[in-house]
């Protein structure tokens, strides 16, 4: 077990709970930003040290995984949203620990599974900052709409910018439905046009009718 995949994953619990039972201002990259970053570091060191992923692990993270969000969805409906200065204010009410509790022993439970699965990854310490950060993007997954939904904007960044999530959705769609679609046949889309008969053109049938016409009555002369 790496002792400093533990440490920073306590570490990281112990300064968010600290944070979100006192309250905090809500800040839209702390948010979504951090958590994404951190579940990425998470990812990235699974396969270090020369270990392999087996399909158990995978299944076994994958279950994991579904854990952690749905807990954090669940700390994501139980945040308190308030407006204070003119932005948005979030904290968690102490009965939030319970979460918390429920995510740890979710996260030991899995770990004796996945060992008595011989599923070393899944089973060691390298999923922990991968499950946090996965927990963390489930609770955004829930405050996001939310904090849009009251109208107050969020807290300024330590910057002193406003980072516009609802711009950046915005624009995100835009470009997905800008998109050319990728599925089926490639054809160009271009206007079928079509050219005007003249009048000559138009009197072409007419003309061999009456040549047939003309013919026939000859022939029965």
């Amino acid at each position: 077990m790496n002792v400093l995949h533990v440490l920073a994953a306590v570490g990281v619990v112990i300064f968010v709970i600290v944070r979100q039972l006192s309250g905090e201002p809500l800040r839209a990259k702390r948010l979504i930003l951090l958590p994404a970053i951190l579940a990425v570091i998470g990812f990235t060191s699974l396969g270090k040290s020369g270990r392999h992923l087996t399909t158990t692990d995978l299944a076994c993270l994958v279950i994991s995984a579904v854990i952690a969000a749905g807990i954090g969805g669940a700390q994501g409906a139980l945040i308190r949203l308030r407006p204070r200065d003119g932005v948005l204010w979030a904290r968690m009410p102490v009965r939030g620990l319970w979460l918390w509790l429920a995510l740890v022993a979710s996260r030991v439970v899995m770990t004796f599974v996945a060992t008595a699965l011989h599923a070393h990854v899944a089973g060691s310490s390298a999923p922990i900052l991968l499950l946090l950060g996965v927990n963390r993007l489930g609770q955004a997954a829930v405050v996001t709409p939310r904090a849009l939904a009251s109208g107050v904007p969020f807290a300024p960044e330590r910057d002193g910018r406003s980072f516009d999530v609802r711009g950046a959705l915005a624009d995100r769609f835009d470009r997905d439905a800008a998109a050319p679609p990728t599925t089926g046949a490639h054809r160009p889309a271009y206007p079928r046009t079509t050219r005007p008969c003249t009048r000559s053109e138009r009197d072409i049938p007419h003309d061999r009718d009456r040549h047939r016409d003309r013919a026939r009555r000859r022939i029965r002369r």
